[in-house]
């Protein structure tokens, strides 16, 4: 199952509030492609794909996880972050087993 910090969800959800028509979720997904094989992607979705999405909620905000992406998600853990370099959300996936020299994609 995948996991958001406080910090994240609130980001979102800032940026959720933003979105017109409101989106019914966050959607995280893992796609092929990068360097290493696999990249994360993050989307706001209009629609819940039943019987095809895992449902998560974090304080009001639902978060949409393909049965797919699921496995290469599991356990991993989404922050947000705010540094001299920059801002952004962050995965920490314990599956990982490289990343490309960019960051932006892994392998398992």
């Amino acid at each position: 199952m995948v996991q958001i910090t406080p910090v994240a969800v609130n980001k979102v959800k800032e940026i959720l509030s933003q979105q017109t028509p409101v989106p019914a979720g966050l959607r995280v997904a893992v796609v092929g492609g990068g360097c290493s094989g696999f990249s994360y992607r993050m989307a706001f979705e209009s629609q819940v794909n039943e019987g095809a999405d895992n449902v998560y909620e974090f304080d009001g905000l639902r978060v949409l996880v393909d049965q797919m992406s699921e496995m290469y998600l599991d356990g991993v853990s989404i922050d947000y972050i705010e540094t001299l370099e920059g801002a952004g959300f962050k995965f920490n996936n314990p599956n990982v087993k490289s990343t490309c020299g960019c960051g932006s994609s892994f392998s398992v």
